[in-house]
């Protein structure tokens, strides 16, 4: 198999590892780092679907590497493992999620009591239209797979991406949320939702079965129903 190495301007170094039973990506590179090469770097947490921190590129698709199987993946015996794209690369198959979570907050990706909360509890009937819309995209973990796949974050820098906008859109339908104003402007601007070309390969690769395309679609209509 080849793994990637370095930084942006690294290169692919090749690795032998014994195929085994059930055997994932994660068991593949921790095997490297184990036991051939300790200097390899890389994220994993919780190996179980839940952080997201073990994504990489695997044979051209991004993936959660813990969920992965050699043997649904290998062409042949054959793995190509790189870090995830549209992101810079710190080492091997570590890369610096700075950008993608300042992209979340450009968004306005966090939850906006007001000035005067209320003191109490709000009660959401869970089978209104908003909370409807909420919930298809709240389980959202912030493992970067969709920004990885995005064509527009390769193209277009300034770009927000889907995992932003699908979090600024459960916001949007949260009917405790006080800032919908400030973050539909936020997401009307350049490298908005509007820059979205409706490609779905975020859709398409996220883990958790999430449609961030869906998402942005209703970014765009409330953001043109906001205009005046």
């Amino acid at each position: 198999m080849n793994v990637w190495r370095g930084a942006a301007e690294g290169r692919f170094q090749s690795f032998a590892v014994p195929r085994r039973e059930n055997q994932t990506i994660l068991d593949v590179v921790t095997e490297i780092q184990r036991e051939q090469d300790a200097t390899l770097s890389y994220r994993f947490a919780c190996r179980v679907g839940m952080c997201g921190s073990c994504a990489m590129v695997v044979n051209g698709k991004p993936r959660w590497t813990c969920r992965t199987r050699v043997a649904a993946v290998a062409n042949g015996n054959a793995l190509t493992i790189e870090p995830l794209r549209n992101l810079t690369v710190i080492k091997d198959l570590t890369v610096d999620m700075a950008e993608f979570f300042d992209k979340w907050a450009r968004a306005k990706g966090y939850f906006e009591p007001g000035d005067k909360p209320p003191e109490d509890f709000a009660v959401v009937k869970p089978d209104t239209t908003e909370r409807i819309a909420a919930n298809a995209g709240i389980e959202c973990i912030g493992c970067g797979v969709c920004y990885s796949a995005c064509d527009v974050v390769e193209w277009e820098k300034d770009y927000l991406g889907p995992a932003a906008l699908n979090r600024a859109w459960t916001l949007v339908n949260d009917v405790r949320d006080q800032g919908n104003d400030s973050r539909l402007k936020a997401v009307s601007q350049k490298g908005g939702c509007h820059s979205c070309h409706t490609h779905m390969s975020c859709t398409s690769y996220c883990p958790k079965h999430i449609a961030p395309t869906y998402a942005i679609a209703g970014l765009k209509r409330a953001s043109v129903r906001r205009r005046p």
